[in-house]
């Protein structure tokens, strides 16, 4: 799964495996990777300005989500975040007019999986005070166990020590592996 903003990124390595595959005639030793782009939240826009990307270099706090928010953080964010002077609106159309609530809505049926169609039919003709509120709920119930996970995991160096030393002897067993065959592939001699 990628947002599209890195697909870029996924369509470099995938052209260099085809070059490798193809010059070689080494038919898919590197699989070509495909990009998994959900298309309501592939690109998450930020809280406070609907047209601009979530992003951590952005300067307010409030303008993003981040997974070490404790709750009420979470809670206090969306209560800000931008919405519109009117009631939620009862058409698709109507939202894809008003971009922060077009995105809480995208970012809402990413969370909960349920369609844009069906919250706006929930909320449609509302004040988004209550809207605000379940947004909020679900991204704690979300986010909620991974900031405790992550919180812990962090007051645990030497459990972190030990993975990323156990990581590393794995990626090294395995690039000294592919490094091999790949020699093998273009012809090369290791001395």
């Amino acid at each position: 799964p990628v947002g599209n903003d890195q697909k870029q990124h996924l369509e470099l390595t995938r052209d260099i495996a085809q070059k490798f595959n193809n010059d070689f005639k080494a038919k898919d030793f590197f699989p070509l990777p495909e990009p998994f782009i959900d298309q309501n939240i592939s690109r998450i826009m930020s809280l406070r300005n609907g047209l601009e990307k979530m992003s951590k270099s952005d300067e307010s706090d409030y303008s993003r989500i981040s997974l070490m928010d404790d709750d009420e953080t979470i809670r206090k964010k969306i209560k800000k975040a931008k919405t519109a002077d009117v009631l939620m609106p009862e058409t698709e159309k109507e939202v894809n007019n008003l971009p922060e609530v077009n995105n809480l809505l995208n970012i809402f049926s990413g969370v909960t999986k349920k369609s844009k169609i069906e919250l706006i039919n929930s909320y449609s003709g509302k004040n988004f005070s209550g809207f605000k509120e379940n947004l909020s709920e679900s991204l704690v119930e979300l986010i909620s166990p991974i900031n405790s996970e992550i919180s812990k995991l962090m007051d645990d160096k030497n459990y972190l020590d030990s993975i990323i030393k156990k990581g590393s002897k794995k990626a090294n067993e395995r690039a000294v592996k592919t490094l091999a065959e790949i020699y093998d592939i273009i012809g090369f001699i290791k001395r």
